[in-house]
């Protein structure tokens, strides 16, 4: 595969009706900077999260935000189980306030872990979400512990890389 490294140059860019991702334009490097130093604030990946765990460097606890029968199914090995409905009642009993919090549910198509990071956000906690949730995980082939003991299924090309520990990125 060849990659074009080429960046069209201001002189190259015509004054003609702007394409639909320019329709509105960029904002200012000062607002993007921000903006992404935010957004990082408030979301995770699971690469960065299996290789905190796996390193252990983890500086955070991580919960599973999905109902019992979910948890059974597969979850990150060393989270906790808070269901989001009980994190008001048990946050407390298995989180501790000084120490930030990653959170997650199903996947993308799922807002269980916003969910559940606001309820955590509202009793105090520092917490972040963990983009892509257990779907991530397993496609990028991470272990799950089950509740028939630990599985691990092969790297979703489509969404890991097979043959390096990371994506480069």
């Amino acid at each position: 595969m060849v990659m074009n490294t080429s960046a069209p140059t201001a002189a190259s860019v015509t004054a003609a009706t702007p394409s639909r991702v320019m329709a509105v334009p960029p904002a200012p490097s000062a607002d993007a900077a921000a903006y992404f130093a935010a957004r990082l604030a408030f979301h995770t990946d699971v690469a960065d999260v299996h290789a905190a765990l796996a390193d252990g460097t983890a500086d955070f606890a991580v919960v599973d935000s999905r109902s019992t029968a979910s948890w059974d199914q597969g979850h990150v090995p060393g989270a906790v189980h808070l269901p989001t409905a009980q994190i008001p009642q048990l946050a407390r009993q298995f989180l501790d306030p000084a120490v930030p919090v990653v959170v997650y549910c199903w996947g993308p198509g799922c807002d269980g872990a916003t969910r559940a990071a606001l309820a955590l956000a509202r009793l105090g906690y520092r917490v972040k979400e963990m983009l892509g949730g257990i779907e991530y995980w397993i496609r990028e082939g991470y272990a799950v512990e089950t509740d028939e003991g630990t599985r691990q299924l092969s790297p979703d090309p489509l969404t890991a890389p097979v043959a390096a520990d990371d994506c480069g990125c």
